[in-house]
This record gives C-alpha cells, structure tokens and sequence, in this order.
C-alpha cells in the first residue's frame, strides 16, 4: 500500500486529529493544530474572498480565520459548536506562522497508522487524499494549498 499524503512518516504509527466541518470531517497530524479556542466572530474588511470569514486576535497576532468548505466549493456556516483551530503555517512565509480554520466542534484525537489506505470518494478542491477510519470516511487537506489560496488573494 502506498502512504497517503500529509500523513507520510517514519513510524508505524502517528498521533493525528479528526476535525470536524459543517459537511466533512478533517484529518490532520496532530502536530499541526497550536491550539483549539472558542468561536469569537472575526473582523470583516472590505473586498475578502467569501472563503476568507475574516480576522481574529489570538496571542497579540491578528490570524485570518478560514472556512475550509467554501475554499473547497462548499459553503459553511457557525453552529452552535463552533470552535476555531489555530494551525502551525507551514508555507515558510515570513509573518505567517499560524493561520485560524473554522470548525463545528471540538476535534478527537487518535492513532493512525502511517499507512492508511486511500479511500474511494470524491475529492474536493484543497482536498489531497480520503481514507477510511472504522465507518468514517475522513479527508486530508492540503493546508500548503490553502496558504497558497491566501497568498495568491495577497492576503499574507
């Protein structure tokens, strides 16, 4: 079996999170999140992509809060669980080390090996893999497309 994306590793078995969307549910190495806080409603300014919900304060940095749904097609909206996941940046840009993702609850974490099988399903934009775990079918972003997506709008 091939290694999926995103999830290649040494070991034979790693720590990662299944964070859940409004319409599907996210599958990330543990090491990628800095922090799970509570929804707090972003700043809006004048001509953001409909993908971009907006700005928010974490840690004296201003992060710009992204919906992983509609950067992918999809569209989204703040439920009642709504909670907002500060992710390590990983596109080397200089004043960007995190960026903030939209979720619609708290993520769990659980060991996966480092061999998952690619599961048959539709891939979305910004989507690089999907991969079954139990009766889940979970899908691997790619967040460098996503920091890619903000880069390209000229917003970091």
């Amino acid at each position: 079996m091939s290694q999926t994306p995103a999830l290649q590793n040494t070991a034979s078995s790693l720590t990662a999170l299944l964070m859940p969307l409004r319409d599907r549910t996210l599958l990330l190495p543990n090491v990628a999140m800095a922090e799970l806080v509570p929804y707090q409603t972003p700043e809006r300014r004048d001509g953001m992509p409909d993908w971009l919900l907006g700005y928010i304060g974490w840690r004296n940095l201003t992060l710009p809060l992204l919906s992983f749904e509609v950067a992918s097609g999809s569209r989204t909206e703040v439920g009642r669980n709504a909670r907002i996941a500060v992710l390590n940046a990983i596109g080397d840009r200089p004043g960007t080390p995190f960026l903030a993702l939209l979720l619609q609850g708290i993520p769990r974490s659980l060991k996966v090996d480092a061999d998952l099988p690619a599961a048959v399903g539709t891939l979305a934009p910004l989507e690089l893999a999907a991969v079954r775990i139990g009766d889940e079918l979970v899908k691997i972003p790619d967040l460098e497309g996503l920091e890619q997506k903000l880069a390209d709008a000229g917003l970091i």
